[in-house]
């Protein structure tokens, strides 16, 4: 990867890390801090992700046209500064609902800002070829954080209380945000917003000249409003004319939606009516993210033998299988390690899947595109997450975490439905 791809590695590495230390942060501090029940802890995940997802969408377009590290350091920043507002605020007695909710606005919007700007990013620095190597790396990077995070992150809410992680994780993003300025590799200027506008308007006023329709100063003005009310939606124009792409994206949105759906209901039922103490959750999902690393060690290999599109396929029906038995989950040992076996078989099929995904979409996405493409899916995959989390935070308040853990097991048995049926044709565009 170079001496800028390992610092862009280990800033990734680092982020992870922080980020699973504070797994389920904002959940556990409403629960075991301002004792919040179900519903509200729905709420604040569904809430925080809408509303960050819907101030995100003018960020693509204006992304596409800048260099993409300094708006990943930049963003770095910006999630720093608002998760250190959390133990400050609890230091000083003042947190609130309101404000776990406002950080986690802030913080969504950035988290897609930075992982749209980071794929960007990876494209101009890596050749096609390697997308595959360096995406099965970060994701066993990400595995590795998962096995290390949680249990620590239990740990030290045991001993300090939750909101040490979210100090720990505001920590890790101001050291990504320093490993991402030390990068020295050149980043390409993409084009600027005035070139591709100029380009707009020259076809629109030779067409308006052609049927006698241009007007002194129009075309211009017109073609400049055209072009921004276009940009905001060319990312979801795109996903939905591609054939390959267009059900990818649906199933995207409904599984990542349904499964983070579960997760704040299964941290209300863990730690409340079945008595699980914090490291004992935290360690039920960290022990099966050796899955993940597995997982994601073999997906290059298992693409070599069988192809792409086969494994995009196959792991993405046996990902859906799982997550019922969650609704099963007992008191004591035996409810711990039905967790536990449920956890490594998500995570196993999802550490080959996410790495072949990511190459997928990247490769069926030309260069001018990237930004606008992953923030539509970042924005769409968040709104999907957001009202999802709503519904079955109303549903668990109606007929119990248990009952609405079912349903959506059973809703996720469909989504290999959307799934690609057949490899996609060579596109046609160049890099």
């Amino acid at each position: 990867m170079g001496a800028g791809g390992g610092l862009l590695w280990g800033a990734y590495g680092i982020n992870a890390l922080g980020t699973w230390l504070a797994f389920d942060a904002f959940p556990l501090i409403a629960v075991l801090v301002l004792h919040s029940g179900p519903l509200a802890v729905s709420v604040l995940a569904a809430a925080g992700l809408a509303v960050g997802a819907v101030a995100a969408v003018p960020l693509g377009p204006w992304l596409e046209y800048r260099r993409k590290r300094p708006v990943m350091v930049a963003t770095d920043l910006v999630r720093c500064a608002a998760l250190l507002t959390i133990p400050v605020a609890h230091l000083l007695g003042a947190l609130t609902f309101v404000h776990l909710l406002a950080v986690s606005v802030v913080v969504a919007a950035a988290d897609i800002a930075f992982r749209s700007a980071s794929g960007a990013y990876i494209k101009t620095l890596l050749p096609p070829e390697e997308l595959l190597v360096v995406n099965a790396r970060f994701e066993s990077t990400n595995w590795t954080a998962i096995v290390l995070g949680p249990p620590l992150g239990g740990a030290m809410v045991g001993l300090f209380g939750p909101v040490v992680t979210v100090l720990a994780d505001a920590a890790s993003y101001l050291l990504s945000a320093l490993g991402l300025r030390a990068i020295t590799a050149h980043e390409p200027r993409p084009a600027r917003r005035e070139e591709a506008v100029a380009a707009g308007t020259a076809e629109n006023t030779d067409n308006a000249e052609d049927t006698g329709a241009a007007k002194d100063g129009g075309p211009a003005e017109n073609a400049d409003s055209r072009s921004r009310t276009r940009e905001l939606f060319d990312g979801w124009r795109f996903i939905l004319r591609d054939p390959a792409l267009r059900p990818l994206f649906g199933n995207t949105v409904l599984y990542n939606g349904l499964l983070m759906a579960i997760s704040p209901l299964l941290a209300v039922l863990m730690l409340g009516p079945l008595g699980f103490a914090p490291w004992q959750y935290g360690l039920a999902f960290a022990l099966p993210a050796l899955g993940g690393l597995v997982g994601s060690r073999l997906a290059r290999r298992l693409v070599a033998r069988f192809g792409q599109h086969r494994i995009l396929l196959a792991t993405g029906v046996l990902r859906a299988c799982w997550p019922l038995g969650l609704a099963f989950v007992r008191p004591g040992v035996p409810g711990l390690v039905l967790v536990l076996l449920v956890e490594f078989g998500v995570i196993t099929c999802c550490g080959v899947f996410n790495p072949v995904y990511a190459t997928y979409r990247l490769e069926r996405t030309p260069a001018d595109r990237v930004v606008r493409t992953l923030s539509a899916w970042s924005v769409s995959t968040k709104l999907g997450t957001a009202a999802l989390t709503a519904l079955w935070g109303l549903l668990a308040a109606l007929l119990g975490p248990r009952t609405a853990i079912a349903a959506a097991g059973l809703l996720l048995l469909a989504t290999p439905l959307l799934l690609p049926r057949r490899a996609p044709q060579p596109l046609a565009f160049a890099e």
